[in-house]
């Protein structure tokens, strides 16, 4: 009893930083949607993400896990289905890449409903499908870590997205690994080593940004007082000089 117990209260604290991860992106759409522009936020991560969110919603109801054993995995992962689409659609010519998601979920489900008939060779079956999804989506924020490296700037990869994923992906691993379910868990031993990569990108160049944009401040304040020199009127360099001389 007790170790159901501790289980179900590390579910809702999974399903606590789900939340948060799940919106941390609402900040950097707001900017999207301000500026008109997607500028380099790709948009692979939420459509491998909602692909995730309808497998896990499926894998967690009573038709493929027994009973209710799973039921925060499939409340988390339906609030994130629509956080996805939500997501997506500000992409727009990334709408047609939700048709391929829907067909392999509609797949997997009419096979596993239909065509494997126990709890345990539905969870083997939809947990394997899952267990590829997820590993493909922890391993596209490689995309973003490329590009900080790359720029040597964190502005494309938000650090709210990558400690909400660390914290998401290492509880769901001790739920997992608490009711001995490695469908659940498995993903999440690259989902923390991922989430510590980005943290870890972030505490490097984030130094840097700082530091570049102190050297850009510093040249345009040297660039502004060059050009207030520069446009110092004749007859105040002439005014200047006799008191100077008198000083001597």
């Amino acid at each position: 009893m007790v170790p159901n117990t501790v289980r179900v209260a590390v579910g809702i604290l999974g399903n606590a930083a789900s939340m948060l991860l799940y919106a941390a992106p609402i900040l950097t759409f707001r900017r999207v949607i301000k500026k008109g522009n997607v500028e380099e936020f790709s948009c692979v991560p939420y459509i491998l993400a909602l692909f995730n969110c309808f497998l896990y919603t499926w894998y967690g109801l009573p038709v493929v896990s027994s009973g209710w054993e799973n039921m925060t995995v499939s409340t988390i992962n339906g609030l994130g289905i629509l956080l996805e689409i939500t997501f997506i659609s500000i992409y727009r010519f990334a709408l047609g890449l939700v048709l391929p998601v829907l067909t392999l979920f509609g797949l997997t489900a009419c096979l596993s409903s239909f065509m494997v008939h126990t709890h345990h060779m539905r969870k083997v079956f939809v947990g394997s499908v899952g267990l590829v999804a997820s590993i493909s989506m922890y391993s596209s924020p490689m995309v973003a870590a490329k590009q900080v490296i790359t720029t040597k700037s964190v502005e494309f990869m938000p650090f709210y997205l990558s400690l909400f994923s660390f914290l998401s992906s290492a509880l769901w691993m001790i739920y997992g690994l608490l009711g001995r379910d490695l469908f659940i868990a498995s993903p999440n031993f690259i989902g923390v080593p991922m989430g510590i990569l980005q943290l870890a990108l972030y505490c490097i160049y984030r130094r840097s940004d700082g530091a570049a944009g102190k050297l850009h401040g510093t040249a345009i304040d040297q660039e502004k007082g060059l050009k207030a020199v520069v446009a110092m009127p004749p007859q105040e360099l002439a005014g200047t000089k006799p008191e100077a001389e008198g000083q001597k």
